[in-house]
């Protein structure tokens, strides 16, 4: 059978063909119409999607920190200001492994284990591409050494920034207090927003207080980077606001001189202006250096600090709580004239103690064989006899004398424009009733009529009482910072006597302390100008009945507190002074110079001689 050749079937081949090329082109076809569709999406539709994502990419707005407000004193002597600093930071986002980064640096230069500490705490807070300090206060040698190692460290930067600086520290801790970072707690009250460019904020102080005034609003500017996160141009920039200045009514002069007359010792004294509540010195002794808490203090330094028995961080001016003594007797004295349980000449005999009816307790005068048998008002006030306040705050009783005395700012919050005051106590029935779970005794009454018992006040309510008494009851409001526009605490209604002649008696006794032949004062009498005070001691540990006060027989820390108050000039006070001087036991000889030295330093010039642009 012989072989047939197949016949090629030219037609067939034709179709195949003809049928697999227009699959084809309709693939294409409909791939060029997903393209088509796509690139419409991406360039039409979605354009502005994607166009902000792109920028989002190359363009960052980065916060701006405002200045810090500065603050003087009353003459513009700089108490806080801004200080150019160079600390040595780090941006996550540029640094592919951080930890062994910051082992580096820590070979490299000082930095220890407290420093990585708080790096890391203050990593958690950051803003994304924003740099975080590791190190602060480069010296110039730290900043050489880095500059040559800078190479091996991308990511890692020496960057300047304002930090905040005392340059009188330890004379201003209590009052003016400190800024310091912000920590987590912090971070949940504050406006992110405007602290978005802000490490610190105020802690104490009237860096606490008048926060919002002295930070100052946040800038802004947007900024072209590279794929590194480094700054390529400025596209826009909105300036901050820095924050106010705050000028205070302290003289820094006056505020030296209450720091200095304290030296070692552990107290407070307190300066008012009676005629616009001023505050001209505020000082709490122990002290410290509040730079020391700006970028962090250390664990050995705030252990220190804080475990000291003396209480260096402890604000005794607005804090300290302490009876106030015989400092008291002339508001008690003014209440008993003004009731008419006492006159001007009304006398008692003072054996050296004094008895409650039908009672065989004894409470005994300071003076354990009495002042005479003819003790009037001035005598009373000249000697601070016990006995004539014991019977006179007996005849008063508590509540009357509470009630007066709160007119004077005790037991009251004074309104100072300062955090973290104590309001003190002036006691009642009822408080006792409700805080005590007990009755008021007569006995406590006595206690109360010379500034011991329950009865508590701080240096700043003493000195505001003070500053009142010689106002002739006119209310003030104490404030450091001249024109505040912080609100005061409401305001009080002047002390109205019935008879005015009632504040004469008593200023004239307050004087007699100072210049009479036995005032518990009379060391002061050589000033230029004439004054008036009156001294005080309170009892830190109690004294059994009969037995008498031995010095010998305590501790230090077991003494008499010593206290003193005062106004000058006393025909036309410009400057009232509150002083307490922890276990000092004698207000006259020790608490009262240290009121005339603070006096001094404000009413006379440099020539020892009476200012006259007070």
């Amino acid at each position: 059978m012989a072989h047939r050749d197949q016949i090629k079937d030219v037609i067939s081949e034709r179709r195949l063909y003809s049928s697999r090329l227009l699959v084809a082109g309709l693939l294409v076809l409909a791939a060029c119409a997903v393209i088509i569709y796509r690139y419409y999406g991406l360039q039409i539709t979605d354009y502005e999607k994607y166009s902000t994502q792109s920028d989002r990419n190359r363009v960052h707005v980065q916060p701006i920190s405002p200045k810090r407000g500065l603050i003087t004193d009353r003459n513009g002597v700089l108490l806080a200001e801004n200080r150019t600093t160079y600390n040595l930071s780090l941006t996550r986002e540029r640094i592919k492994d951080l930890d062994a980064t910051v082992r580096e640096l820590q070979q490299l230069l000082d930095i220890d284990d407290d420093d990585v500490a708080r790096f890391y705490k203050r990593l958690k807070q950051h803003r994304g591409f924003s740099p975080v300090p590791l190190r602060f206060k480069l010296t110039e040698a730290e900043i050489a050494k880095f500059s040559v190692n800078r190479y091996r460290f991308d990511g890692v930067e020496v960057v300047g920034s304002l930090s905040r600086y005392y340059p009188e520290g330890e004379l201003y801790a209590h009052a003016i207090g400190y800024v310091g970072r912000i920590n987590e707690r912090e971070q949940g009250k504050i406006d992110r927003d405007n602290y978005a460019a802000t490490d610190f904020i105020g802690k104490t102080g009237l860096e606490k207080f008048y926060e919002d005034s002295l930070h100052g609003t946040v800038g802004y500017r947007h900024v072209e980077t590279d794929v590194r996160g480094r700054v390529l141009r400025t596209l826009e920039q909105v300036d901050p606001v820095p924050g106010k200045n705050l000028q205070l009514y302290i003289d820094d002069k006056v505020q030296r001189a209450a720091f200095e007359a304290l030296g070692e010792e552990r107290g407070s004294i307190v300066a008012i202006d009676p005629r616009n509540g001023g505050i001209i010195a505020i000082v709490s002794t122990p002290s410290y250096d509040t730079n020391l808490f700006v970028n962090g203090i250390s664990s050995k330094n705030y252990k220190a600090l804080r475990d000291s028995l003396d209480l260096p961080l402890f604000n005794r001016s607005l804090q300290g709580q302490y009876p106030p003594g015989s400092t008291v007797k002339p508001i008690v004295g003014l209440a008993g004239l003004e009731e008419g349980v006492v006159t001007a000449t009304s006398e008692i005999n003072d054996p050296g103690w004094y008895s409650l009816p039908n009672s065989t307790h004894r409470y005994r005068d300071w003076k354990r064989w009495g002042h005479g048998t003819h003790v009037n008002f001035n005598m009373a006030m000249e000697q601070s006899c016990d006995v004539y306040y014991y019977i006179l705050a007996h005849k008063l009783g508590i509540d009357k004398m509470s009630a007066f005395a709160h007119q004077f700012g005790l037991g009251e919050y004074s309104g100072i424009d300062l955090p973290s005051e104590r309001r003190g106590l002036m006691p009642t029935k009822e408080w006792k009733r409700q805080n005590r779970r007990s009755s008021w005794y007569p006995g406590e009454t006595l206690l109360t009529g010379i500034g011991q018992g329950y009865m508590l006040a701080t240096p700043v309510q003493l000195a505001l009482s003070t500053a009142i008494l010689a106002n002739r009851g006119h209310q003030l409001v104490p404030r450091l910072v001249m024109n505040s526009s912080h609100p005061a605490a409401a305001e009080r209604s002047d002390v109205k006597l019935n008879k005015d002649s009632n504040w004469d008696v008593v200023f004239g006794s307050m004087e007699e302390v100072i210049y009479g032949a036995r005032g518990t004062g009379r060391r002061l009498k050589g000033a230029p100008y004439r004054l008036a005070g009156k001294s005080g001691s309170a009892q830190v540990v109690s004294i059994p009945q009969g037995e008498l006060y031995n010095r010998d027989e305590y501790e230090k820390r077991q003494h008499d507190h010593a206290l003193f108050i005062a106004y000058a000039p006393a025909d036309d006070p410009k400057i009232a002074v509150a002083v307490i001087v922890e276990n000092g036991e004698h207000g006259g000889s020790v608490a009262g110079p240290k009121a005339l030295a603070v006096m001094n330093a404000y009413l006379l010039n440099d020539q020892g001689e009476l200012r006259s642009d007070l």
